[in-house]
């Protein structure tokens, strides 16, 4: 056996009681004794063995002691004790390498610390690795839901544009096709009744030979044709009356209020601000078929006595409230219902939204009803 081998086989047997003595110093903590450290290193010595090597077996015992489960508290903990056992051991060797002691036990504290730091590196790039892929997993998750719901977004607001602007269409083509039945009504109908009961009255004249039945079937003819020119008049004004177009939005509203407060008996009083008739044409349309689809619902439903109307004017618009002390309704099932039996609420608020404008609905038991209409003064292109 050749002296390699026998020195191989001493460093190992060293190596065994050095864990062993250490493992017990570690176990006995403040009571423990560092005499086992003396007697390794003295036997290192014998050995011929220098502070590096026995900071290697050193080394090779915290490994073997250290757990992985350990936290970093604990292995700090051991790793202070373990260094006064080593300090001790090392004892015999400074004796005569102080120098070589000193490099020595600061290169295993070096290499302690940087073992620790390693361990602890390790742990923190496994740590941060399964975070990445849990983060970009989720980012995935992310993007995905985010292109779906943009998805469903859009394919929402298109069909949502789509019924608005058929919506707004219907209400312009039903205004123009209001108009021109108006005026139909006024320029054609009305004035051939007239002239009919022109002739009438020169009929009348005409019967001079005492044909008393005659004249009576003609009075009463006279007055049929009053009648049918008062109706034809009064259809005329609520498809479209030509005061709103000819005099302005005030005279209209007055003209409405007038006849509906002698139909209904309903006290109506009304509250206007001129400059009202500064508003674009369309807007004043707005304004007059809002109170007149309001009035003709609380005609028919609210049981009122008394209504008031309101036009103000407000910073940047102009607010038209109708208020009536009638009966309540519930205002959400009666705007989402299928089949509505108040569809003007529905007209109200799609016209007041189409010129850029604001609808509410307010109804309570025992205070009646109040519809607001804020439009603005200007849509970016003037009033």
């Amino acid at each position: 056996m050749n002296s390699a081998t026998i020195m191989k086989r001493k460093l190992t047997g060293l190596s065994r009681r050095y864990v062993a003595a250490l493992r017990s110093y570690l176990k006995e903590g403040s009571r423990a004794s560092l005499q086992p450290a003396q007697r390794l290193g003295r036997r290192a010595v014998t050995f011929g063995l220098e502070t590096l090597d026995l900071g290697r077996i050193h080394e090779q015992a915290l490994i073997v002691l250290v757990l992985p489960s350990d936290s970093p508290g604990t292995r700090d903990a051991i790793a202070r004790r373990a260094e006064a056992f080593f300090a001790e051991a090392i004892t015999p060797i400074e004796k005569t390498h102080r120098t070589a002691r000193e490099a020595s036990a600061h290169f295993v504290r070096l290499n302690q610390t940087l073992h620790q730091r390693s361990e602890d590196l390790a742990v923190s790039n496994r740590q941060l690795a399964r975070e990445i892929v849990q983060r970009k997993e989720v980012e995935e998750s992310l993007r995905k839901s985010e292109r779906h719901y943009n998805q469903l977004l859009e394919q929402s607001r298109d069909m949502q544009e789509q019924l608005r602007h058929l919506s707004r269409q219907l209400l312009m083509a039903q205004e123009e096709e209001r108009k021109k039945i108006s005026r139909e009504l006024h320029d054609e109908i009305a004035q051939t009744l007239t002239g009919i009961n022109v002739q009438l009255a020169a009929l009348k004249a005409e019967a001079t030979i005492n044909v008393k039945g005659l004249q009576n079937k003609i009075a009463r003819t006279q007055r049929m044709v009053e009648k049918s020119v008062d109706i034809v008049h009064r259809f005329a004004r609520e498809l479209r009356p030509t005061v709103l177009d000819d005099l302005g939005l005030i005279p209209a509203l007055h003209s409405f209020v007038k006849s509906v407060a002698k139909r209904t008996g309903i006290h109506i009083h009304m509250t206007i601000f001129a400059a009202v008739e500064k508003l674009a044409g369309d807007k004043r349309t707005v304004l007059y078929r809002v109170a007149q689809e309001a009035l003709t619902n609380v005609a028919r439903h609210a049981q009122a006595r008394r209504v008031d109307v309101s036009i103000d004017k407000l910073p940047n618009s102009i607010c038209m409230k109708i208020r009536d002390d009638g009966k309540s309704f519930q205002v959400d099932r009666v705007l989402h219902a299928k089949r509505h039996k108040r569809l003007g609420l529905l007209g109200m608020r799609e016209r007041v939204e189409m010129v850029g404008g604001s609808f509410n609905v307010e109804s309570t038991p025992g205070k009646g009803t109040t519809i607001r209409a804020q439009i603005p003064f200007t849509n970016g292109k003037g009033t």
